[in-house]
């Protein structure tokens, strides 16, 4: 049977912890007790954990071998900020399916509360960002950082960058990822509800990156993040 996987939010020698809301949900939710074993993620490895202690605001296990973990993948999502609900919704995913570092973006048609509400908003999507990375065992959540200018995320240097583009005709995200050039990073820009303006689209190109589309079809902000992730992440696992 695969045993759960948790990320410590304590971690001292051989010796790891879950605190407060964490360890809420596995005693009082999940019921765990004293000798229950799970994955424990430590930030550097993930080891067999053996609860020790076991308290609605703190679980402190044993730690005991490692456990060999699958290559991550590096792909950066910039993520232009759109309705939050929605936006979670593509954090969450991308997060099952692997991304390691989420950058929202202050676009054009971004709206100005979203814009002005989306620094208190990072906490929570860490949150978001964390649970899902347990949920699919992961090693460790996908960063979420400050929201950034266009101005500033077009001066990222991860690799290989592309800006999925509706108003792109002659190039697919799948061309862009050619089988033997595999990049030691990918970062991937998702625009905003109506995409980005032609002047937001400039600037990509002025700023050396790749412009991609993923097809004729109109897809909704998050549904076209989850997809360029599944495309890119599957590419990177096949090369």
């Amino acid at each position: 049977m695969t045993r759960r996987r948790w990320i410590a939010d304590e971690v001292s020698g051989d010796h790891a912890a879950l605190v407060g809301a964490h360890a809420d949900h596995l005693v009082r939710v999940l019921r765990a007790r004293v000798g229950e074993e799970f994955d424990i993620a430590t930030g550097q490895s993930v080891r067999r954990g053996r609860i020790i202690s076991a308290k609605a605001d703190r679980v402190e296990f044993e730690l005991g071998e490692e456990i060999p973990t699958v290559r991550s993948i590096e792909i950066t999502l910039v993520l232009a900020i759109y309705k939050f609900d929605r936006m979670e919704w593509a954090i969450e995913k991308c997060t099952e399916l692997g991304v390691s570092r989420i950058v929202p973006l202050i676009s054009r048609r971004t709206e100005s509360h979203l814009a002005a509400a989306s620094t208190k908003r990072v906490e929570r999507w860490q949150r978001v960002a964390r649970q899902a990375a347990e949920q699919s065992r992961r090693a460790a959540p996908s960063e979420i950082a400050a929201p950034l200018k266009l101005s500033e995320a077009l001066k990222l240097n991860r690799g290989l960058r592309i800006v999925l583009a509706e108003s792109e005709e002659s190039t697919l995200l799948r061309d862009v990822l050619k089988p033997g050039a595999r990049p030691d990073e990918i970062t991937l820009a998702v625009g905003p509800e109506g995409g980005w303006t032609e002047d937001e689209l400039q600037a990509f190109g002025q700023a050396g990156w790749t412009s991609a589309s993923l097809g004729q079809t109109i897809l909704r902000a998050e549904t076209a993040a989850i997809a360029a992730t599944a495309i890119v992440a599957s590419t990177l696992f096949s090369l």
